[in-house]
């Protein structure tokens, strides 16, 4: 499989329509793969594929959240990020996951990276038809979700050397860990002792890109096991 393999696709969400990016198998479970920060790119579309081919395969699919925009710098990233309407990107989220169940997926999970990862959680606490959420490095402000009250199995993972305080550095994760405990969902959080944000990032542009903001690529290990993680995550909670 490759990028070509993608599928476009059209999402209505009240007066609005936007692009979505579709990949895997017809009649799997759904799992709504969120974009990091920088919009849908190379590294988004590679997990997205990654995500397809696990277990007995699952249909993947990318909310553009950004409308066709995308940050090529840390500074153009952070500007669409603090643009980002994060209840409007929760409603595009309800809207992927209502075309996911009208194209053939009974169950359907919700991941993401970064930005993404926060808006997982959102989508936890805030959308009850979501079946189990994987978080990768990101935690809502309290405004739009507190994570006590996630109502999906949630999973989220963490490098312990994350430098994005409040977001995700360590403080952040583990205020996340005692949040989960007054929730009633199982739940688990995972902190990867030497690795740094953005750990699965591993194309060539990633980690370029991760070097230029002065983050030291992590070992293979750590995200090797966190994808082992969510592969067995997902696969509980979305299996028929």
């Amino acid at each position: 499989m490759a990028h070509s393999d993608f599928k476009k696709v059209q999402i209505q969400r009240d007066d609005t329509v936007f692009d979505a990016y579709v990949v895997g198998k017809d009649d799997a479970p759904g799992i709504v793969v969120l974009q990091e920060w920088w919009g849908i790119d190379t590294e988004i579309k590679n997990h997205a594929l990654k995500i397809s081919q696990f277990g007995s395969g699952y249909k993947a699919l990318i909310p553009d959240l950004y409308r066709g925009k995308v940050g090529l710098d840390v500074a153009e990233a952070q500007h669409l990020m603090d643009g980002l309407d994060w209840q409007g990107a929760v409603k595009d989220i309800k809207a992927s996951i209502n075309w996911l169940k009208a194209n053939g997926s009974k169950k359907i999970g919700v991941t993401g990276f970064c930005m993404g990862g926060a808006l997982s959680i959102a989508s936890s606490v805030l959308l009850p038809e979501v079946d189990a959420v994987v978080a990768f490095y990101g935690v809502p402000s309290s405004e739009l979700a507190d994570p006590a009250q996630a109502k999906a199995p949630l999973q989220a993972h963490f490098g312990e050397l994350d430098n994005f305080v409040g977001f995700s550095d360590i403080t952040a994760a583990k205020g996340l860990e005692e949040k989960l405990k007054a929730s009633v969902v199982p739940n688990e959080v995972h902190i990867y002792p030497g690795t740094a944000h953005a750990f699965l990032n591993r194309s060539p542009e990633g980690i370029q890109r991760k070097k230029d903001m002065g983050i030291a690529d992590e070992d293979e290990a750590s995200a090797e096991l966190a994808w082992s993680r969510f592969s067995s995550w997902m696969s509980s909670y979305l299996s028929a």
